[in-house]
Formats: structure tokens, sequence, C-alpha cells
């Protein structure tokens, strides 16, 4: 039997399609801001706004404060949602009092409670590490928790009929199984805390990526909005690349069992 041609798409590199994929993204900006210069600034005065605003070192003040936020306020929230979520899969006392509020406090944006932190802990890190450590501990929980009751109950009867004790079906059986859901929960908790920034940031302080883009548009410099706007989606781009190779580093062994 002939085996079938492949296309000639498919023998194209993956780096060749990024290569592409920015070249028509280029393309697209440079219809949209001849068509619209009052909204999309050029790229060439984005370059030359993130060049004027690195060499100042502004821009790297407003990326650090952004960034330490997020990477402080998710922390806080992943090394709390996983026992939390532990707790509220093996004791159902625990998951009937807890379950009610995550889910109702979860359904909020973030921006209608960020003014009571705000009144609260003060326009500081404080307040806007808070209101994301918040939406980031409520998406993971509620995904880690559903990544446990989803294990395999043969595994854990199995694992009983052998003679594990609980400590052993926890750490051997639960935790492996649940490491995909953990790291899953771990890339949705980056994805909302960047979210969530912008909430924080807009409504108050001094440094940060959200607050140099409502600054700036203030000012109608669209330059700079844009360049607040892509610098959010490089980060964003970058903690799921930490987050997939993690996910190949600690659950490869599950694609070796499928093959």
């Amino acid at each position: 039997m002939q085996e079938k041609k492949k296309p000639i798409w498919a023998k194209i590199p993956n780096a060749v399609w990024v290569l592409i994929s920015f070249a028509c993204a280029i393309a697209l900006w440079l219809v949209a801001s001849s068509q619209l210069p009052a909204v999309f600034a050029p790229p060439a005065e984005v370059g030359a706004a993130f060049v004027s605003k690195l060499e100042s070192g502004i821009l790297l003040e407003h990326v650090w404060a952004s960034l330490s936020r997020v990477l402080i306020g998710f922390g806080l929230a992943f090394i709390t949602s996983i026992p939390v979520a532990f707790l509220m899969a093996w004791y159902d006392p625990i998951r009937h009092i807890v379950e009610p509020w995550i889910q109702f406090v979860r359904n909020i944006p973030p921006l209608a409670y960020v003014f009571l932190l705000i009144a609260w802990l003060g326009i500081g890190n404080e307040s806007k590490i808070a209101v994301i450590f918040i939406a980031s501990f409520l998406v993971q929980v509620v995904t880690i928790y559903q990544g446990i009751k989803g294990v395999d109950t043969t595994l854990i009867k199995a694992a009983r009929v052998l003679g594990a004790k609980q400590t052993d079906i926890f750490f051997k059986v639960t935790i492996p199984a649940t490491t995909p859901f953990i790291l899953v929960a771990a890339r949705l908790g980056l994805s909302t805390s960047l979210t969530t920034l912008m909430a924080s940031e807009i409504v108050g302080g001094d440094r940060g990526l959200g607050m140099m883009i409502q600054q700036a548009s203030g000012y109608y410099q669209m330059d700079t909005v844009l360049l607040g706007i892509i610098m959010l989606g490089i980060i964003g781009i970058c903690f799921e690349k930490i987050v997939r190779f993690l996910e190949r580093r600690f659950t490869g062994w599950q694609e070796t069992v499928q093959q």
C-alpha cells in the first residue's frame, strides 16, 4: 500500500511557522496603524518608546513591580491551594463548609472587591498582591480539587489490597496522579494573576505595567499603551513556556505509560 504524501506545509519546521506568524502579525499591525492611526501606533513608534523607556530605566521598574506582585500573589496562592484542595477532597465536612464560599467568590470579578482591599490595606503592594492571591487561589483550588476527585479509584483499591497505608496511598498514588492537574492549575493561576494584575494596578500606585498603560492612555500616548500590552503578553508567554517545560519534566512518565 502506497504511503500518502504529506502536504508541503507539514514539512515546514516550527521555527519557520513562528517567523511566518510573526510577519503576519507585523503586517496586520501596519495595516491597522495606517487605517486607525489614532488607536494603533505604528511599530516604529512603539519600538522608539521601548528604547526610550528602557534607557531611562523606567520600563524595568514597571516590569519588576508588576512581575514581583504576580509572582508573590501567585506563589502564595499556589502553596495555599494545594493543601486546601486535598482537605476538601478527603474530608467531606471541610468541603461542605468551604466549597460554597469558593464558588461564590469565584464568580465575583476582582475589580468588584479590589476597592475593599484598598480601603483595608491601602494602595501599596499589599492590596495588589491580595487581589492577585484571591483570584489565583480560587482558580487553582477548584482545578486541583477536580483533579483529586478524578483519581482512578481502582489504583487506590489496588494499593490497599497490596497493603499500602493511607500515607503511602497519598504520596505514591494520589499525588502522582494529581500532578498534571496541579500544573494545569499553575498555568491557569498565572494567567489569572496577569489579568487580575491590571485590575489591581489601575486603581492606584505609581509603578507597574497596568499603571503605565493607564497613565499613557490618559495622555493619549498610544505607543506606550501598546508597549505595555506587548510586555504583558511577553511575560505571559514566558510563564506558559516555563509551565509547559515543568509538565514535560514531571508528567513525561504518563506519555511513556500510554505508549
